[in-house]
């Protein structure tokens, strides 16, 4: 912190599509904020790119999910589609390993989404804010189409 400035985070869409407010996703671990704040992405493309500068933490073994660290400490999780770790991989491609560091707008994973649209599952993505506690910055969100790039949260760390 330089001359008692707290510097923000900026997290932004990994995604585009529809953003949704988390208490929307057809998901109790996620709209009841089990897991942190956040908000979801119904996709419009397959593709996800990173949100932040950071550093890749985990590649979940059946790709459906990745884990990365903000440069300011923000724990995120995006989580392709719901209860798709059933796929077992199927359908995804990531593009990062674990320890990469990745910028906003780098490609992390690619996913059929019209395949697993038709294995029936729900592609609705949610963003979540792991360690949302330490953060201040959290807005209701409102459904809107947004693009990759655009900026859905303004955090900074909380003084407490």
């Amino acid at each position: 912190m330089l001359f008692g400035r707290k510097r923000r985070t900026a997290i932004f869409s990994p995604t585009a599509g529809k953003l949704i407010p988390m208490s929307r996703v057809n998901d109790p671990t996620f709209s009841e904020e089990i897991l942190g704040k956040g908000f979801a992405i119904c996709p419009s493309e397959g593709k996800i790119v990173s949100p932040v500068n950071g550093i890749i933490e985990q590649v979940f073994r059946t790709c459906h999910a990745i884990s990365l660290v903000s440069d300011d400490g923000a724990e995120i999780l995006i989580h392709v589609g719901l209860n798709t770790i059933e796929l077992k991989g199927e359908f995804f491609k990531p593009h990062c390993s674990e320890g990469d560091i990745v910028l906003p707008g780098d490609l992390i994973l690619e996913f059929d989404l019209k395949s697993i649209s038709d294995a029936g599952y729900d592609i609705t993505t949610p963003v979540v804010i792991c360690n949302s506690n330490e953060f201040e910055g959290f807005t209701e969100q409102i459904e809107r189409t947004v693009s990759i790039g655009d900026e859905i949260l303004s955090l900074k760390r909380n003084t407490r």
